[in-house]
């Protein structure tokens, strides 16, 4: 199966229920949202939520477009002094 390593860090993980989770490749932003939890997907879209793509960042994660063996890793906002 083609597949993409989806990786929730900090409370995004906790919303998730897990680490991380296998999809179906390639994937886009909108295939992304549609394989989340609706709370989940909604505290994706926050402005405050990056995503990085085999460790790049991407400036607009709306031009999200993963191929197969990628991870991809969404950042909450970290909080902190």
């Amino acid at each position: 199966m083609m597949a993409i390593t989806i990786v929730f860090l900090g409370k995004l993980a906790d919303h998730a229920g897990e680490p991380s989770r296998e999809v179906p490749a390639p994937l886009d932003w909108a295939q992304l949202l549609a394989s989340l939890e609706p709370d989940l997907a909604q505290a994706v879209t926050a402005d405050t939520v990056r995503i990085a793509v085999n460790g790049t960042l991407l400036a607009d994660k709306t031009a999200l477009d993963a191929k197969d063996g990628a991870e991809i890793a969404l950042l909450p906002p970290v909080s902190g002094g």
